[in-house]
């Protein structure tokens, strides 16, 4: 069977996520026939594409349409995704026929990890106290303003999705003593009361939980989603945190809700447009937000992870296992 890379990333971004040690057992198997960077590049490359079985990409993979699939690639079987989101490119594979395997569980390690941290931190009021601490080391104003704070014993945290982000951190916040609510149209009743969770329509999600986080799927129907009429109704001093998809928030209504409420804060990891944020703009100007360049996701060498689960993905369909992470047209209505 033959395999090629495919990424406008380059060369360098295969190796990110793709050890040296998970490519050699790949390559062990498979026929690697190079590397594909550019839409540009097919017509060139027209008898490596038409060989190929598998494509193997990352971050960096570009759409192909039904005719170059027809044209380029007749025998393709499969592509795994070293990434998470597959919305800019999955469905013509789809609808060809192509399988398609994403390390979205894998790259929801790191998510689920930093949100749940921040969690934890905003029931103490942890990003403004240090803020109000450190910048002029008022150690009474920065006590009096996490006194109001309710700590992490019985308090209600509200999650926004329950996709694989949203399940792993149910599933981490069992370790602590919180109320999680969940507003999900697409969970059920039964699976909430498997998860250990309630549902919750978004209005009251807003107006009882102390810290919310956002995991919504990145599609038309969520854009413009979270607005100021969710946002008026925070608590005074609650946390709104956005790891999900920036588009999903109305940004002039979070400034407005935060303006008019400072004890409210939001931490921003994602933004629209996307990162870069403006430096001149409110979210930078407003001392209760604090902004990450979107590093929730798989960075350094937790982006190895991603690779190593495509290999196993591979390595389930040769042996004709089930695989773990394969990609439909309907898990793609509820996918970030």
């Amino acid at each position: 069977m033959n395999a090629i890379y495919m990424t406008t990333q380059g060369e360098r971004f295969i190796e990110r996520a793709y050890s040296e040690e998970t490519r050699g057992a790949l390559e062990q198997e498979l026929n690697f026939l190079g590397l594909i960077q550019d839409p540009a590049q097919l017509e060139a490359q027209r008898e490596i594409c038409r060989q190929a079985d598998y494509i193997f990409s990352t971050w960096g993979m570009f759409s192909l349409n039904e005719e170059e699939l027809k044209t380029y690639f007749p025998r393709l079987k499969a592509v795994f995704y070293a990434a998470g989101s597959v919305q800019g490119f999955a469905r013509p594979l789809l609808k060809q026929g192509v399988r398609v395997f994403s390390a979205f569980a894998a790259n929801a390690v790191p998510v689920a990890e930093y949100t749940v941290a921040q969690i934890i931190l905003a029931g103490k009021g942890f990003l403004q106290t240090m803020a109000l601490y450190s910048s002029g080391g008022n150690h009474q104003a920065a006590s009096s303003y996490c006194n109001g704070f309710p700590g992490n014993y019985g308090c209600q945290v509200g999650l926004i999705g329950a996709g694989a982000i949203g399940r792993l951190v149910i599933r981490m916040l069992k370790e602590y003593r919180l109320k999680v609510v969940v507003f999900d149209p697409f969970l059920s009743e039964e699976e909430a009361e498997r998860l250990g969770v309630e549902k919750c329509g978004l209005e009251r999600l807003f107006a009882e939980s102390q810290t919310i986080s956002n995991h919504l799927a990145n599609n038309p129907q969520t854009a413009g989603m979270l607005n100021y009429g969710l946002f008026r109704r925070m608590k005074p001093n609650a946390t709104f945190i956005n790891t999900g998809r920036g588009a999903q928030v109305v940004e002039a209504d979070l400034v407005r809700a935060l303006r008019e409420e400072p004890g409210r804060t939001a931490l921003l990891d994602v933004t629209d447009p996307v990162e870069p944020v403006d430096p001149s703009g409110e979210l930078c100007r407003l001392p209760n937000v604090f902004l990450t360049p979107h590093i929730a996701g798989s960075m350094a060498e937790e982006i190895r992870r991603m690779g190593e689960y495509m290999k196993e993905e591979y390595q389930a369909v040769a042996a004709g296992r089930a695989a773990r992470f394969e990609v439909t047209e309907k898990m793609l209505e509820t996918m970030a």
